[in-house]
């Protein structure tokens, strides 16, 4: 099993390393066949593949600096949306501690993490993966800027899908643009249980244009979280006739995806969103995220798709949000019907207009305002 392990990466010379700080801009990722139940640290329980969003982001900024002496553990101070966060910052501290065999230079630096979403979160979509994917993506730039050892594309992107993963599962899939695939399948030459393998060279052009509209059923956190959700899986009796699904419906969806089949794509789309939602209700204790809003929304979806012919279909996250999915040649349809039909359905009526994106982005650092 590959091990990213290394105790060669130590700074020798700590005193005259000069502070520095690394920017990267990551988007969430929407799973069309979903990772729901894993097993040992962070491996999943059946194949998924997913669409990159573009416009849902996490934006953060990681500042080191030499530390005045040097210690053990993590020295880290965090800010969410420009205020500290303790309940955020106890978890990347966990993270990061967890990464010492791979980075044992970071107990030679203090640490200042900035980050913010352009989206809620804790809300069921998928924060944890763009977060967990552009700190990835940032602690791999600081290895390369610090010893030089990630120059390929190829070897960076694979690290960093690795080191995602192991803070948020579904992270990993979000490195890549268009889509990737997380899970070893027959049906995807390298792809592996350990990180992410991109996908969007594989499938049709109509879907690099795909449409994924965000309806902000509710912007509340979740009363089940993700994790905990994975973890009553263990417990629940369908699970094993689950993870055999999921593995049928990915060998059809990559197919479809291939092809540029949409009614076949949007045909699973949907009824992996329900079988997810399924599992949470079957499961021991039972837990239920849809809202009343969730339902009416996608019985209107369903019906404008019979009256129209328009290919318009929805997903959903581990929350109560709905994602629209469609392809760019529709949008002067499906727009106009967004805004006089599904808008009264979100809370404050809002909505984040997106769609497959190009993957993450390094950008330059801004300077701290101080108060």
């Amino acid at each position: 099993m590959i091990s990213y392990d290394n105790p060669q990466l130590i700074l020798l010379n700590a005193q005259e390393l000069e502070p520095g700080a690394i920017r990267w801009s990551s988007p969430s990722n929407l799973a069309i066949v979903k990772y729901w139940g894993k097993h040992g640290r962070q491996l999943p329980r059946n194949p998924s593949v997913s669409l990159t969003l573009d416009a849902a982001s996490t934006d953060t900024t990681l500042r080191y600096s030499p530390r005045d002496t040097p210690g053990k553990g993590i020295a880290l101070d965090f800010y969410f949306d420009g205020a500290p966060r303790e309940d955020f910052a106890r978890k990347v501290v966990a993270f990061l501690e967890s990464l010492l065999p791979v980075f044992p230079f970071l107990e030679q630096l203090s640490l200042r993490i900035d980050t913010n979403n352009t989206f809620p979160h804790s809300a069921g979509i998928a924060s944890s993966a763009s977060a967990m994917s552009a700190l990835a993506l940032g602690l791999c730039s600081l290895e390369d800027e610090l010893f030089g050892t990630l120059g390929e594309d190829e070897e960076f992107h694979q690290k960093a899908s690795y080191l995602a993963r192991l803070g948020s599962g579904s992270a990993c899939r979000s490195i890549y643009a268009h889509a990737a695939i997380w899970g070893e399948t027959p049906d995807a030459s390298g792809s592996s249980d350990l990180y992410g393998t991109p996908f969007g060279h594989e499938m049709h052009p109509v879907f690099h244009t795909f449409h994924d509209d965000i309806l902000f059923i509710s912007k509340a956190e979740k009363s089940v979280s993700s994790r905990a959700g994975h973890g009553l899986m263990e417990g629940n009796i369908y699970a094993d006739s689950r993870y055999e699904q999921a593995r049928r419906r990915l060998r059809h969806l990559l197919d479809a995806m291939r092809r540029g089949d949409v009614e076949a794509f949007g045909a699973i789309a949907e009824a992996e969103a329900l079988t997810l939602h399924a599992l949470m209700m079957t499961s021991t204790p039972p837990y239920l995220l849809l809202e009343p809003n969730t339902l009416s929304a996608i019985r209107a979806v369903q019906t404008f798709r019979q009256e129209t012919g328009h290919p318009l279909y929805f997903s959903l996250d581990a929350g109560p949000n709905l994602h629209l999915l469609y392809p760019a040649e529709v949008a002067y349809a499906v727009q106009p019907f967004v805004q006089e039909v599904l808008l009264p359905f979100c809370t404050d009526g809002q909505y984040l207009p997106d769609a497959v994106g190009e993957g993450p982005v390094q950008l330059e650092v801004e300077e701290i305002e101080e108060d």
